[in-house]
Order: structure tokens, then C-alpha cells, then sequence
């Protein structure tokens, strides 16, 4: 099997438990939420989407197979684990889309693996997760059918209408999150976002942090 991949680059984790971690982002084309065409965004079971996942046209984007990819990502983190680093440098990939659940498949889990990597995804939930993900972290959305209800961190974007934060809290997550959206109104959100933990101890506030910074 082939991938279509968006775009594979080195960077800084931004969001969720692991953030600030040194990572390799592949990510993966297509979603099922949402085709990427603005004229489609309005009527789409997820709008508020800020990432371009169409086609394979990205940085180091392209068609490839499962040994060919983990080479790609190898090749991008580098040779920093040569140098006398903690026992915690651990190579770090997510594979994040769209829905990288699409694709993600054993093959390239196992490509990764080989290589010594940990993988990390980011999902709708909206599919179920193959085996050997060492991190998944869910994103629901308002209105899909979340069949993956388990996983390590557990990350709804805030505000979101039609969705319910007290019936996720009962799944199988280890970290519960709140988001601020990234929409038209950040600052509102942001404001909502902090209320609701302050008013929920169980959760926790995650800030995309790279774009804080300026990363990718």
C-alpha cells in the first residue's frame, strides 16, 4: 500500500500532554469530516478545521511506501540522539491529518517502530485504532459518531455546540483537555475555555503552543 501524505516536517509538539516535545509531524491527506474545499466548509460535519490537509503537495509531501516513510521521517529527525543526550530523548513521530486513521495502518506502524520511533496520533475518533499506536490522543466532534472512545488523552476543542463534556468524561482517556478554537473569535474562547476548567477540576487547558512561538 501506498500513503498520500500531505506534508512531513521536524518541529516542536504544540498541544496536549506532550507538548514541547521534539517531534516529527507526518501528516497524512484526506478526512472524513470535512473534504479541505472552503465551498464545502459550512455544510461539513467538522467547520472550524484550521489545517490544510489536501493533496500531496506540502513540504516532502508525495506518495510512499511503508519503509520508504519511516525513512523519510528517520532522515528528518536527524542524528541529535548521537550526541550525549538523557535517556528521555526518545524519537517521536505523529502522524496527524485530516483523519490520519484513513491510513494509518500495521505496515507503517511496524516501518516506525523498526526505526525507533514512538507514534503518536491525533484522530477524529470517528474510526477505530489499529494496534501499536503509543499515543492517541481523540478530538470529537459535534455531531460524528465517536466509535474509538478510549485512548491516552482525550482533547475537545471549546466552544462546541451539540456536544456534551459531561458524557465524554465517562470514556477511557487518561487526560481529560480543553482547547481553545482557533476561529473567529479567539479571545471569547480562550475566556470560555479557562471558565470551564476553573468550573471543571477533572480537566485540564491546552494552548496550541507552537503557534505561540511561531512553529509549524
Amino acid at each position: 500500500m501506498s500513503y498520500a501524505v500531505k506534508e512531513i516536517f521536524l518541529t516542536l509538539q504544540g498541544e496536549g500532554r506532550q507538548a514541547g516535545r521534539r517531534a516529527v509531524f507526518l501528516r497524512l491527506s484526506g478526512c472524513n469530516l470535512w473534504s479541505g474545499r472552503e465551498r464545502d466548509r459550512t455544510s461539513a460535519d467538522c467547520t472550524f478545521c484550521d489545517t490544510d490537509f489536501v493533496g500531496i503537495d506540502g513540504e516532502n509531501g508525495g506518495r510512499y511506501e511503508a519503509d520508504a516513510l519511516a525513512a523519510k521521517v528517520e532522515m528528518l529527525w536527524g542524528a541529535a540522539e548521537a550526541r550525549r543526550e538523557p535517556a528521555s530523548a526518545r524519537r517521536l513521530v505523529v502522524v496527524t491529518g485530516g483523519e490520519p486513521l484513513l491510513q494509518l495502518d500495521t505496515a507503517l506502524i511496524d516501518a516506525l517502530h523498526h526505526r525507533g520511533f514512538e507514534i503518536a496520533v491525533e484522530s477524529n475518533g470517528t474510526l477505530p485504532a489499529p494496534p501499536g499506536i503509543d499515543w492517541l490522543c481523540i478530538s470529537p466532534k459535534a455531531g460524528t459518531t465517536v466509535v474509538q472512545r478510549s485512548g491516552n488523552e482525550l482533547k475537545l476543542v471549546w466552544p462546541q455546540k451539540g456536544i456534551d463534556p459531561d458524557e465524554l468524561a465517562a470514556w477511557d482517556f487518561e487526560h481529560f483537555l480543553i482547547q481553545p478554537m482557533d476561529g473567529a473569535d479567539p479571545g471569547s474562547a480562550l475566556k470560555d475555555s479557562i471558565a470551564f476548567v476553573m468550573g471543571h477540576p477533572g480537566w485540564a487547558l491546552s494552548l496550541q503552543a507552537h503557534k505561540l512561538i511561531g512553529l509549524p
